[in-house]
């Protein structure tokens, strides 16, 4: 709720920065990262006028960070910097997006797919409705809905969308519907051979298993497409552990290193704007800086 989620910035953003300084010397900080989109145009405005402010206070540069890069570099944060290698290959995984990106080294990146409809985190969301799992961002549930089943009654019954498709891109919208329609086929005792398997937490397991097919079967082949030398996962469906653990076998086996970001740092948050900060000190003048919710993972 983009009107919501700007009043609460307006209401948060003096209290966090003063708990900030009250740890941080003002002397110890060199310049100020700030989030320039894409993202909630109500949002990124309160954060870029209070990155200004900062900025005109403490005398300090100004870091344009995109948000989706942001994500990339949470991996930075608990890995040394000389373990990733280039060139990685970065897979972000978010409520809003999903793409695979080539990482030549810093600042260099280049795009090789995204969904073209809903996004995973999206999907696990709206699937969340569909079963009755949840209203309100219910991709948690669904997970943890799906933990519950001991065995997948359902295997094989909904889609790996674009897994045999000679590209790097998503879809996930079409699978959405596939389980909806099992649910309204379960709902009308139309299952058939079916019925006896059926279970919530079954249709769950099956949703979960069928995306994360998805995801890590284009990862990986786009891994050995580009013969890249590290594999970084980001967003918040980064912290799904049937994706990471999936990713860890398959890495292993290729042989590429695989880097994960702590849990905490799978969600949007200030630490990996920083990390991206840091790693591409690219500073912006005070009058260029603007908010732009279209930014793309390239610009």
């Amino acid at each position: 709720m983009p009107e919501i989620a700007a009043r609460k910035q307006v209401e948060f953003i003096i209290p966090v920065l003063d708990q900030v300084f009250s740890t941080v010397p003002k002397e110890d900080i060199d310049a100020i990262a700030v989030t320039q989109g894409p993202g909630l145009i109500g949002s990124l405005i309160v954060g870029i006028e209070a990155a200004k402010a900062l900025s005109l206070a403490l005398n300090k540069p100004l870091i344009a960070v995109n948000h989706l890069v942001a994500h990339f570099y949470a991996n930075f944060l608990n890995y040394s910097a000389d373990a990733i290698k280039f060139p990685a290959l970065v897979l972000v995984v978010s409520g809003g997006h999903t793409d695979l990106v080539l990482m030549h080294s810093h600042g260099n990146l280049e795009h090789l797919g995204s969904t073209i409809d809903d996004a995973a985190g999206e999907a696990f969301d709206k699937t969340a409705r569909i079963l009755g799992i949840g209203d309100y961002l219910g991709g948690v549930k669904l997970s943890q809905k799906a933990a519950e089943c001991k065995e997948n009654t359902l295997a094989g019954t909904l889609p790996r969308p674009m897994l045999d498709k000679d590209n790097y891109d998503f879809s996930f919208s079409g699978l959405k519907t596939a389980t909806k329609r099992v649910v309204e086929k379960a709902e009308s005792g139309e299952l058939g051979d079916l019925a006896e398997k059926y279970s919530v937490e079954a249709l769950a397991c099956e949703f979960e298993t069928a995306v994360v097919d998805v995801l890590v079967g284009k990862a990986i082949k786009a891994a050995s497409d580009f013969n890249v030398k590290s594999l970084l996962l980001g967003g918040g469906v980064a912290a799904n552990i049937p994706l990471r653990t999936r990713l860890q076998n398959e890495t292993a086996s290729l042989g590429i290193p695989l880097f994960l970001p702590e849990l905490r740092l799978c969600g949007d948050n200030a630490s990996t704007v920083a990390s991206a900060g840091f790693f591409n000190q690219k500073f912006v003048d005070f009058e260029d800086l603007s908010p732009n919710p279209s930014l793309t993972i390239t610009d």
